[in-house]
This record gives C-alpha cells, sequence and structure tokens, in this order.
C-alpha cells in the first residue's frame, strides 16, 4: 500500500444504525467502504475512489467486478449522539422457551411466539460472541510538541475490530484495520475492559486480512465455523466498534443476503476530506483505520472473491468484527460496506480466511505463485466477444515479457481453464489455486484454449512481487 499523509484535523460522526430483517435486490453498480473507523485525534482519515481496474491474483491487474467496494475503516472523536434502534426483535411470549446458552451451541438460537413462529434468540449469540469481539485501535506516534499538550506520545488514528479465535492471544482482523500503524493496542469490552499492546504477527493486503497476538490470560475465544453451510435467507449476526463507541460492540442482525460475490476494494490512497466525508460512507477506503490518504485516481485495491453479502448493518468501526450464525460460530469476517446502497454489507468468508489466517501465524506472510499476466473472468458478455465455446475460465490480457507465463508460451487472448488438477472458471480459482495448491517453484501443467482448441503448457512459478497487486 502506498504511505498516506496525515491530518490534525478532529472530526465529528453521527450513526443510525440500520436492521432490516428483509433482504433487498442488488443494484448494478454499487460502491461500498470499509469498517474500520479512523479516529478524531490528530490523524484523520477520508474515503477514496476504486478505479474500474482490480488486481489480479496472479500478481497483475485484472478487469474490476460491477462493485465497486471500499472496506470499512471510519472516523472517531465521536460527539455523543443517541443512537435510535431502528427495529426490534420480537421478544418470545411467556410460554416461549428461551434456550441456554448451552443449549443454543448445539441447536439454532430461536424462540418461539405467537402461533409457532420463530424468531432468531439474537440475546444468546450475542452473550456469546461479545466478550471475544476487541476494539482494535490503530496507534501514531505524535510530535513531542503534540505529546506534551495532550500528555501522550501515541494516540489512536483508527479504530476497527478483531475477535479472539485462540485464548492465547491469536485474533483475527482486517489489514485495513493495522495498515500503516506504530503501534496496536485491543480493548477488551464490558466488564473486563482491559487495554493491552498488541504485536502484529502477519499481514495479507491481497485478501485484506491479518492476525495480531496480545499477552494475557483469562482470554474468551470464538469458535471458527464452516462458511460453506451457510444458505441465502439464513440468519447471521454482525458484531464490531462500530463509529469506536464506548460500552462495547455493537450487535446488529440480518439475514445471508447472497453467496460468492467478488467484491473489488478501493485504492488506500485518498485526499483527508472526500467527496463524502471521512467515516460517512463515500467512495472508497475511509483511510484503512489510520488517517492516511490517497488521491482519487490511485490504483484500485485487491478484488475479493466469494464474500457474503448480508443485510445485518456493517458500519464503520466494523471493520475485522465476526459475522455469526446462531450457534455463535464465526462465519465470516465483516470488511465492506456499501455506501450508495442501504443494507448491503459483505464479509469475508471463514472458509477462504482460515488457510490464509494459519499461514499468517505460521509465517507472518502468504506465499502465492506468479505467472506475470493480466486476466478477467470469462462471463456470456466475453464468450460472445471472444467468440469462445464455454463461458467460464480466465482470458488472458497483457502477458509479461519474460515472465513465467510468457516462458511457457502463454499468449493474450488463451483462456485457462486448468492449473495442475484444479479447474478454473473464474479469477477466485487461479487465486486460491495459486495461494493455496501450487507454490514457487513448483513447475505447473497450464491448460488452456487457443483458437477453440484445448492445449497444456508447462509453466515454472516464481514469487508473487511485492508491489504487484
Amino acid at each position: 500500500m502506498k504511505s498516506r499523509h496525515r491530518t490534525s484535523d478532529t472530526l465529528a460522526l453521527a450513526a443510525v444504525v440500520a436492521l432490516l430483517l428483509s433482504g433487498c435486490g442488488a443494484s448494478t453498480s454499487v460502491s461500498a467502504t470499509p469498517t474500520s473507523q479512523a479516529a478524531s485525534t490528530p490523524a484523520a482519515s477520508a474515503p477514496s475512489t476504486a478505479s474500474p481496474v482490480a488486481a489480479a491474483p496472479t500478481g497483475v491487474t485484472t478487469a474490476a467486478s460491477p462493485v465497486a467496494a471500499a472496506p470499512t475503516s471510519a472516523t472517531t472523536t465521536v460527539s455523543p449522539v443517541a443512537v435510535a434502534p431502528t427495529s426490534a426483535v420480537a421478544s418470545a411470549s411467556p410460554a416461549a422457551t428461551v434456550p441456554s446458552p448451552v443449549a443454543a451451541a448445539a441447536s439454532p438460537a430461536a424462540a418461539t411466539t405467537g402461533a409457532g413462529a420463530s424468531v432468531p434468540n439474537i440475546v444468546d449469540v450475542a452473550d456469546r460472541v461479545k466478550p471475544a469481539s476487541v476494539m482494535v485501535q490503530n496507534l501514531t506516534t505524535v510530535s513531542p510538541n503534540v505529546a506534551r499538550r495532550i500528555g501522550a506520545g501515541e494516540v489512536p488514528a483508527g479504530v476497527g475490530t478483531g475477535f479472539i479465535y485462540d485464548a492465547n492471544g491469536y485474533i483475527v482482523t482486517n489489514n485495513h484495520v493495522v495498515e500503516g500503524a506504530d503501534a496496536l493496542r485491543v480493548v477488551l469490552p464490558p466488564p473486563d475492559n482491559r487495554q493491552l499492546d498488541a504485536k502484529l504477527v502477519g499481514t495479507d493486503p491481497q485478501t485484506d486480512l491479518a492476525v495480531i497476538q496480545v499477552e494475557a490470560t483469562n482470554l474468551p475465544a470464538v469458535v471458527l465455523g464452516n462458511s460453506s453451510d451457510l444458505r441465502v435467507g439464513q440468519w447471521v449476526v454482525a458484531v464490531g466498534d462500530a463509529l469506536g463507541l464506548p460500552g462495547g460492540p455493537t450487535v446488529t442482525a440480518g439475514v445471508v443476503s447472497a453467496l460468492d460475490r467478488d467484491v473489488q476494494e478501493p485504492g488506500s490512497d485518498e485526499s483527508p476530506s472526500g467527496p463524502s466525508g471521512p467515516g460517512a460512507g463515500g467512495p472508497g477506503r475511509p483511510g484503512a483505520g489510520n488517517g492516511r490518504g490517497q488521491s482519487q485516481a490511485a490504483t484500485a485495491g485487491p478484488t475479493l472473491y466469494g464474500l457474503i453479502q448480508t443485510d445485518a448493518a456493517i458500519n464503520p468501526g466494523n471493520s475485522g468484527g465476526p459475522l455469526v450464525d446462531l450457534q455463535g460460530q464465526v462465519v465470516g469476517i465483516n470488511t465492506l460496506g456499501a455506501e450508495s446502497a442501504n443494507t448491503i454489507g459483505f464479509a469475508i468468508s471463514i472458509d477462504t480466511a482460515k488457510p490464509i489466517i494459519e499461514q499468517l501465524r505460521q509465517t507472518g506472510h502468504v506465499t502465492r505463485g506468479y505467472l506475470g499476466i493480466a486476466v478477467t473472468s470469462v462471463n456470456s458478455a466475453i464468450q460472445m466477444a471472444s467468440n469462445l465455446q464455454r463461458p467460464d475460465g480466465v482470458l488472458v490480457g497483457d502477458v509479461q515479457p519474460g515472465g513465467p507465463a510468457a516462458t511457457a508460451g502463454v499468449q493474450a487472448n488463451d483462456v485457462i481453464v486448468k492449473v495442475g488438477d484444479v479447474p478454473v472458471k473464474d479469477q477466485g480459482d487461479l487465486q486460491n489455486a495459486l495461494t493455496l495448491n501450487y507454490k514457487p517453484g513448483q513447475s505447473v501443467p497450464l491448460t488452456i484454449i487457443r483458437n477453440g482448441t484445448q492445449q497444456t503448457v508447462q509453466v515454472t512459478l516464481v514469487d508473487r512481487p511485492a508491489q504487484t497487486q
């Protein structure tokens, strides 16, 4: 990520928490904002506009998905704001049985009311998940003169959320929450309220994931579930430190609106007072939680694949928080909130995140194979325009001279349909194959279609260059 400049403006935010219990239709073009929140201390951040070019999983740029998105960081020195709930979960009738946390862990948390109708028991879910949902403060070092005036040398430049998934203090959050931090602090929710220094274990900008760690005892932890079991219409609960408000995490509930969404993140650069203001849900990333910005002409961020779309409100400050099912198990990581549409938010699926989290915990980084090509997913329009025989695979655009693909004989307009024994239907499949299945140094058969004829070339993968998208 490019460096961003700081600003000393103090920003005040007001927020209305929206809770819609019914799904809504997707717009054909939606911009979204990241949900970590830039602080109202000397540093403030602002949204940036995503460019229409997405980052290719192979280390090169690709075509953008129809939805331009931005992670959810936002701005904190929130003036006292009264937030009125917009909807409430129907309470159970006196005869209704409300599951205990133990019972709810074994069966869906639901209470029965009226003529056999069922409503989710969000209370039990919140009670189980909130203790392990923590505020993550991205700290910046201020100048000695400022430090003397405010009585501190490090101040929060941004606020996001994380969740403890291992009692040894390992915490998952978004890369854009911790990006550029001089130091990190974790604040446990009430009644614990401990403030703990955190160390950065590892980050992966390509998937917008990060792992940090605190050293403490008696830490609660959440259970990682399985996002592959999710169904559209299923109830989910989002937990996070929306707007960095004091008093603990905010809980919102909704349903899974859609699955397997591909959404492009904004570039990490944007001026500190973008068109919609910091944290106001304007186009682009509100400072990635660290009060640094970049021009609207900046290169777009990576495309995130296989996201969960939900109408559970994901607000500035929620970035990195857990999206859980009614058993309180984490099925997603809250990351993006749409600014141009109501109740459209996106979470990284936990099945996508698990292998990345493990690599970050073990090595501090993610190793990916690199082909040296620009690609775009084949769809029906590309199929017709290019006279292709099938509506899937990835179409090769540019081929880097001297790169692994060029050396193997890959050409522009080839369609890649398989890497090794892994079928490739879209860019997400290609990224996963080069991240999870094959590593730099391996020689891998690449199945391509050229001029209607299928053929195989042998390509030797190399390390993905650090500055490629």
